[in-house]
């Protein structure tokens, strides 16, 4: 962090979707923040600002950070790279040229800031110029397994957490290797996931949770959900722990 620095950098998990599931810290920094910064795709509203949105402070700059790319595509692709690599240096330029004003800036994240978050692109470049904090979030995962009743992992489970753009060779390893797991990123990647856990015998564990903690959330067995891809707000669980003493 830069001593010289008159703005302030504040990281503010929101949670997964439930707007009751923000903490009484992050509500407390959006009330004091001067700008609150949000990531949606373009053309749509931002999710995380429509969990937090009613705990604005009056008058505050509202800055969207619109994404170039909107698809779950695998992150060494080259087209991919570029689009979001810039798309990053050009939203850090923004939130520092209010930082730089001398503004407090709150960014928020859907579930934790640190864990799978674009705030996390942010902090990067920043954290070391700008005074900087980070509020932890109620993480999707948690918030799954806790609307399905699912106790993911005990004593010496092992949970893995896993992307769903992996390839399906890699997913199937690991899979067999965990005795838990989460899998994110499912979107169009779940009829491969479905192959993966086929392969690797723990189809018939898995629960499918849609909009997890949301208003319009369901879960169910994968294998007997349809065929097909699935929106972007879903989650694969994979329970290690079965009831076991």
């Amino acid at each position: 962090m830069s001593d010289g620095a008159a703005g302030r950098l504040i990281g503010v998990g929101v949670g997964p979707g439930d707007p009751e599931l923000i903490t009484l810290k992050a509500v407390r920094a959006l009330g004091e923040a001067d700008v609150v910064a949000f990531f949606a795709k373009l053309g749509n509203a931002s999710h995380a600002r429509t969990i937090a949105h009613r705990h604005f402070r009056a008058g505050a700059v509202e800055l969207p950070l619109l994404y170039p790319v909107t698809t779950e595509m695998p992150k060494d692709e080259a087209p991919y790279k570029s689009a979001i690599t810039g798309f990053y240096d050009a939203s850090a330029q923004a939130v520092a040229a209010h930082l730089d004003a001398g503004r407090t800036v709150a960014v928020l994240s859907e579930g934790d800031p640190m864990f799978y978050g674009s705030y996390m692109h942010l902090h990067v470049r920043l954290a070391d110029r700008y005074d900087t904090q980070v509020i932890a979030g109620v993480t999707g995962m948690s918030g799954c397994w806790s609307q399905a009743g699912a106790p993911i992992a005990q004593g010496d489970d092992v949970l893995s957490v896993l992307p769903g753009t992996l390839a399906e060779a890699e997913l199937a390893r690991r899979l067999t290797e965990a005795d838990a797991a989460v899998i994110m990123k499912v979107g169009r990647n779940l009829p491969k996931i479905r192959r993966a856990l086929q392969t690797a015998g723990k189809l018939e564990r898995a629960v499918y949770v849609e909009r997890g903690t949301m208003s319009d959330s369901h879960c169910v067995p994968l294998a007997s959900r349809a065929e097909g891809p699935a929106p972007y707000f879903a989650i694969v669980l994979v329970p290690g722990w079965g009831g076991r003493a």
